[in-house]
């Protein structure tokens, strides 16, 4: 199954700034081969269930590896069963009702 997921990692208990621990993360993100892209919230993630579930994890298990004793995730995804859609597929249609 095809699944888009907006995937919010947050080490809890290494201080203020966390970007050394998303930057980790996102290497594995880049590393899986997924299509994806990070904004300043997250990132959305695109692909086989599997294979995204495991890139969550892994980013889990890298963080928790850099010395992080808590990681709190925000995780929405979608998906759909009558037709493909990319995440692309989904700006875009919003970006063509702005255009009207």
């Amino acid at each position: 199954m095809h699944v888009i997921i907006d995937l919010c990692v947050v080490p809890l208990g290494v201080g203020v700034s966390v970007s050394e621990h998303v930057a980790a993360c996102q290497k594995e993100i880049q590393a899986s081969g997924l299509e994806h892209r990070m904004h300043a919230y997250g990132t959305n993630i695109e692909g086989p269930w599997d294979e995204v579930m495991a890139v969550v994890k892994r980013c889990h298990e890298v963080v928790h590896g850099m010395g992080a004793p808590r990681i709190t995730t925000t995780l929405k995804l979608g998906t759909r069963i009558d037709r493909d859609q990319s995440m692309d597929d989904k700006v875009s249609s919003v970006e063509r009702r702005l255009a009207d």
